[in-house]
């Protein structure tokens, strides 16, 4: 389960996704209910993807806003059931985190310690996920909003060290740069290499504690979603 990001700087989306970031305020770390940016499919040209703001923690058009806290990840085996995803998953909405890193909770120590996985490279993770469209967000704008797809990592060596003693071992879905396109238009939903797990020889996983209460979450933006 992955509640805590960094969303990928400026430089990676001209860099490594080949685009400019729309110009929206977000904080440097994304929490569930936080705006970040997300590439989907453009709606202009074909064949290409544009990045759009979204909030973290999927929103379907029955639900309120505070449903975020709870679906900002969605599991590969009941995502085409479960009430919160099963539309966006029918109707092909498939989109692509940017992260520079993403965090974790270990326990080794007895406590949950955070601790930051980054790829090994110092190259974007493009995490798999899904998004949703709402009419009446808040102040009755639309908002778009998006959950991050997770696998099995019981087995995995670096990923199974995460998470409480006893839980199941949890994990994002990594996409290399020759799967973008093909997920963004749903040509790869149903491809079993989408959904292998990424090899743990190309992540790097650190310890880094959460910063004192208040460094990171007071910079949360207002939902600014005329951009949407």
């Amino acid at each position: 389960m992955c509640a805590n990001y960094t969303p990928s700087k400026r430089e990676a989306f001209s860099h490594h996704y080949g685009l400019d970031r729309g110009i929206f305020d977000h904080p440097a770390e994304s929490f569930p209910g936080y705006l970040a940016p997300v590439l989907r499919e453009s709606r202009e040209v074909a064949g290409s993807m544009e990045c759009i703001p979204a909030v973290f923690g999927m929103v379907p058009h029955w639900a309120e806003m505070k449903l975020s806290r709870q679906t900002y990840n969605a599991r590969t085996e009941t995502v085409a059931t479960k009430p919160s995803f099963r539309n966006a998953w029918k109707r092909n909405q498939f989109c692509i985190v940017p992260a520079e890193n993403f965090y974790e909770p270990n326990y080794e120590s007895g406590k949950p310690v955070r601790w930051r996985i980054a790829h090994a490279d110092a190259r974007p993770l493009s995490i798999a996920g899904i998004w949703e469209w709402k009419a009446n967000g808040p102040g009755d704008l639309p908002v778009l909003s998006f959950s991050m797809l997770t696998i099995n990592a019981d087995g995995h060596s670096l990923m199974s060290q995460f998470h409480k003693p006893g839980d199941e071992k949890r994990m994002l879905v990594l996409l290399e740069p020759d799967q973008y396109q093909g997920w963004l238009e749903g040509a790869l939903v149903n491809d079993p290499a989408v959904y292998a797990p990424y090899p743990a020889e190309r992540l790097i996983a650190v310890a880094d504690p959460m910063p004192p209460r208040g460094k990171v979450k007071d910079a949360q933006p207002s939902l600014d979603l005329k951009a949407a």
